[in-house]
């Protein structure tokens, strides 16, 4: 399997100090990992210091990738971020931050209620030496749907060329309210609570991809002191999953959806990578 980045070019200000700060061990490991959707590191997700909290207090967001709960903090970086963005009661705000630093930013919410901070990356790209490696991916990620079509288009002694981006959401509750709800951000995959998590123990998710609703697209769910315990169910016509969240904690819910890229792009397949955390009292 191969790896490849893509970014912009910082102003010319600031080109050296990107350049040094891309030699470090830590934005070296987040560039090699952000990038790895198909090894042990394919989740990705955000995970505040606090996900209760009370109105005018700091709440650090770290970025995770890794799997069952397990990983490495990756540092702030906005040459790889199209929206990173913090929604609430009083609307929808740039989530901003220092150029490699760990928190990757701090959201301080002023009134209560719940808060959606979403983060959606740029494109990156992978690519699979062996159709062997690609369908392993496929049936581990419960993409089975795109096999066969995979088969009928793979032409023996050629890699398998993917395009992909996260599209990663965090729910965090500021106050002692009860009620609130999840923010449609927009992406182009993109888990919505459509139940409060803070209130019930019943969690019905929606998908949507292009906004529209996606189905038959396994959806996972995963607490962080249990993480191989995991809930599994497909999405129906309406793109609507639920779970029983059986224990109190942190949680991450996870779907993947691929579809074939567009002619001419340069690849074969292009993938959408969803994540939802919070945390259930």
């Amino acid at each position: 399997m191969t790896i490849s980045h893509s970014g912009s070019i910082p102003p010319p200000g600031r080109r050296q100090f990107t350049e040094n700060l891309l030699q470090t061990p830590a934005v070296l490991v987040f560039l090699f990992l952000l990038a790895s959707p198909a090894g042990w590191a394919h989740d990705f997700w955000i995970e505040p210091q606090a996900f209760q909290l009370q109105p005018g207090t700091k709440a650090p967001l770290r970025l995770f990738v890794g799997q069952d709960f397990k990983g490495d903090s990756v540092p702030y970086f906005p040459q790889k971020y199209e929206r990173y963005i913090a929604a609430g009661s009083t609307g929808t705000q740039s989530i901003r931050g220092v150029l490699g630093d760990d928190p990757a930013g701090t959201v301080m919410p002023s009134t209560a209620g719940i808060y959606t901070i979403g983060l959606h990356t740029k494109p990156e790209s992978v690519s699979f030496d062996t159709a062997e490696e690609f369908e392993s991916y496929l049936e581990k990620e419960g993409l089975e749907r795109n096999l066969a079509l995979h088969r009928q288009r793979f032409k023996p002694g050629k890699k398998i060329e993917e395009t992909y981006f996260r599209c990663a959401k965090s729910l965090i509750k500021v106050g002692t309210v009860v009620t609130g709800r999840d923010r449609v951000l927009g992406f182009p995959l993109e888990l919505i609570a459509e139940t409060n998590p803070y209130h019930t123990r019943t969690l019905r998710l929606r998908l949507l991809y292009q906004d529209r609703p996606l189905s038959d697209a396994l959806v996972v769910a995963f607490s962080k002191t249990e993480p191989t315990a995991k809930l599994k169910g497909r999405t129906d016509v309406n793109g609507r999953v639920e779970f029983i969240i059986p224990r109190p904690g942190v949680w991450l819910v996870t779907s993947v959806h691929m579809v074939p890229a567009p002619f001419l792009s340069g690849f074969d397949w292009k993938s959408a990578w969803a994540s939802l955390t919070f945390e259930r009292p």
